[in-house]
């Protein structure tokens, strides 16, 4: 058997960061510091390399532009490693998982993205464990094939799905969930991967999509919302698609203002996707009368996508310059393993 290859890409993000002895204050520092910390990392029998941003990019500052940057990485190492490893930040971690999982079309290795709630440089950090397993399962392969072949997300022995996870927890290192989508590997002793909820590698050569649109808004629902905000909202200039955040499974406001803004607003090409502000569960647009309207109106169901998956999807999709129509069906179609659609 061959020696399986890792590229390992390192962005910033708390797993990168080093704490100043003086002012206590976090700082990044580079990928050659970070194996130090990890002498482990050597004991690998895995051709292991590494690319490293000039610039550290803290994960509140993550954005469309550094998407593109990671998937044409991606692309040009596509070839040459077995498998990927991304450390990124916790905290808009998810975005990025959800959106490489669009770009990157017919992707049939894993490409694993990872952090930390702790810096390397602390005793207690999580960091250690993450990344190393991380790198092992990017590097599994049974008779020379990965046996991952998705974008993942592993954090705290689990691997889930990417476009599946959300973070939940800033205190703890169990940070992530997928509520709507079962994990799909837990790292004890041995790694089990759940199999059966593994996406089946595509025989497709790789596609890397490199446009995204965000000219998208986000319309939260709440007991109150105004009139003259939500309409400020619809007829911003520019705008494409609004995620409406609706509440339970899909309902929301039946007061004539309101139904007549969406309807305005779709009326005038604009996509609104309806995502449901529930951590589990799914939008079903027709359970409720309070949902009733938004299917005959034209809403998109968003059925039981994320909110991080909604907007990188949203992007993706608005970035392939299709007909309104077109681009409904892609956001009500099952691109990525991203959503379960129930008849």
């Amino acid at each position: 058997m061959k020696k399986p290859s890792v590229l390992l890409i390192y962005t910033g993000g708390t797993i990168g960061m080093m704490q100043d002895p003086r002012s206590g204050e976090l700082k990044p520092f580079n990928f050659k510091a970070l194996s130090k910390q990890i002498p482990e990392l050597e004991k690998f029998d895995i051709n292991l390399s590494s690319i490293s941003f000039a610039k550290p990019i803290d994960s509140s500052n993550m954005h469309p532009g550094v998407w593109v940057e990671l998937a044409t990485i991606i692309k040009h190492n596509y070839k040459l490693y077995d498998g990927f490893v991304i450390l990124h930040g916790s905290d808009t971690m998810a975005y990025t998982a959800s959106a490489l999982s669009f770009m990157l079309e017919n992707l049939a290795k894993p490409l694993v993205l990872t952090g930390s709630q702790l810096p390397i440089g602390i005793i207690r950090t999580d960091g250690k464990e993450n990344l190393i397993t991380a790198i092992e399962i990017a590097a599994s392969l049974i008779k020379n094939k990965p046996i991952v072949t998705e974008v993942c997300v592993y954090f705290e022995y689990k691997l889930y799905r990417g476009n599946r996870t959300y973070k939940y927890n800033s205190a703890h290192f169990d940070a992530f969930k997928s509520p709507n989508y079962p994990a799909l590997a837990e790292a004890g002793v041995d790694i089990k991967y759940n199999t059966a909820a593994l996406l089946k590698p595509s025989k497709k050569q790789l596609i890397v999509h490199t446009h995204l649109d965000n000219d998208i808004a986000v319309l939260k629902l709440f007991p109150g919302l105004s009139k003259k905000i939500t309409l400020a909202i619809l007829n911003t200039e520019g705008i494409k698609a609004v995620i409406l955040e609706t509440y339970g499974a899909g309902n929301a406001s039946t007061e004539e203002w309101f139904t007549s803004a969406l309807k305005q607003a779709i009326d005038k090409g604009i996509i609104i996707y309806n995502v449901t502000q529930c951590a589990e569960g799914r939008v079903i647009q027709g359970m409720y009368e309070t949902s009733s309207l938004l299917k005959k109106i034209g809403v998109v169901s968003g059925f039981d996508i994320t909110f991080e998956s909604a907007i990188a999807k949203l992007m993706f999709v608005l970035g392939k310059k299709l007909s309104v129509a077109k681009s409904k069906v892609l956001l009500e179609t099952d691109l990525r393993g991203e959503i379960t659609i129930q008849n």
